[in-house]
């Protein structure tokens, strides 16, 4: 029996990030980040107004050799030190997939170490463990660039999809605004800069899926009716404000219609009794105006909302190194001819049902 804690490199590289981390637990056995190195791909996408897949694949060869070097000297260890290579297999763009595995195969093979292919969604659903304790089960919103879906974790492995989106993610509606109306890239923060300035009431945008009783999401009417709110504006700053923050609460207002449903679907499965946990991730999470709308109605329906901080909202490794933690736990190995894979759902069932989840510019949504 090991007689120390496991220590896990991870790698991520399935969108636009490239990262990679190392992670042990604690005596308590809580996650203890040693080291957490993402080199951000806007310069090379921003020409652009978003992320392009072949350039993307491209940075990540480039750099990812010194980003998991660097992840491993700020640990103060050694590659010999490691007890795993973990690794994103998929979800996301297959270029930037196939990189950062192809490295951790390389790693686990030199070093002798076990290889462990991680879902870059589940990466997600722990990722709040990485700050405090969340213990199972409860209801996470998932919503960033290439996913927005509702899952229950019930644990490890034990993901039941209530609702995600029929065809474009919350974060993909961000960047539009942004491009349409010339805002740079990255474009979920400067959407939520603007929208600061203006009027969420000026502009009369739809809210998709309203009142209707299921879980699931659609964006792309919303990006269409943006796009022409702002050709029939005067292009002034005034109105690029107000169309800012008018979009910006029309994503707030479905996230909320979406997850009130989704935490009446979650209640009905369980014999807790509240407070009822629920965590929202992923890079949208990081808008403060969604954060608080999402404070506002887990008070109205007894949950008590937990979120990861910040710098482990939008893609990083530490949350890739944290699931391969639980996995080496459990034995869950992989074996060196496992394949990349573009599309991943944690919720097969669901997955194999309507709706059908889409493909944008940053990868499939499950």
């Amino acid at each position: 029996m090991q007689d120390k804690p496991p220590i896990i490199l991870g790698i991520e590289s399935s969108c636009d990030e490239t990262a990679a981390s190392v992670l042990t637990h604690g005596e308590d056995g809580e996650p203890v980040v040693l080291s957490s190195i993402i080199a951000s791909q806007d310069d090379e996408h921003r020409p652009f107004g978003g992320v392009v897949p072949e350039i993307a694949a491209r940075a990540h060869v480039k750099k990812i050799d010194h980003v998991i070097d660097q992840a491993v000297r700020d640990s103060g260890l050694t590659y010999q030190d490691m007890d795993a290579i973990a690794a994103t297999s998929g979800p996301g763009l297959i270029g930037g997939v196939i990189s950062g595995l192809l490295s951790a195969k390389g790693l686990a093979m030199a070093l002798g170490k076990p290889l462990i292919a991680i879902n870059h969604l589940e990466g997600h659903a722990l990722s709040p463990r990485l700050a405090a304790p969340c213990p199972f089960p409860y209801l996470l919103l998932l919503v960033s660039g290439g996913h927005t879906q509702l899952l229950a974790v019930r644990g490890l492995g034990q993901y039941e999809r209530l609702g995600s989106t029929v065809d474009d993610a919350a974060g993909e509606a961000f960047d539009k605004t942004a491009k349409v109306m010339a805002l740079g890239f990255p474009g979920g923060p400067a959407v939520e800069k603007l929208a600061a300035k203006g009027d969420p009431k000026a502009i009369k945008l739809p809210r998709p899926y309203a009142k209707t009783k299921h879980a699931n999401f659609s964006f792309a009417g919303l990006k269409t009716a943006v796009a022409r709110a702002f050709e029939a504006s005067d292009k002034s700053d005034t109105a690029k404000a107000d169309i800012a923050a008018s979009f910006q609460r029309a994503v707030c207002d479905v996230l909320i219609d979406r997850t009130a449903n989704a935490m009446k679907l979650f209640l009905e499965k369980t014999d807790e009794t509240g407070p009822h946990r629920f965590v929202v991730a992923g890079g949208v999470a990081a808008n403060k105006a969604i954060r608080q709308s999402l404070e506002d109605l887990c008070e109205t329906h007894n949950f008590t909302l937990t979120a990861p901080p910040m710098k482990f909202c939008t893609d990083n490794a530490a949350m890739i190194a944290l699931a391969g933690l639980e996995h080496y736990i459990q034995g869950n190995f992989a074996d060196l001819d496992v394949a990349a894979r573009p599309r991943w759902p944690l919720d097969s069932a669901a997955a194999a049902a309507n709706p059908a989840s889409g493909f944008g510019k940053r990868g499939p949504k499950s």
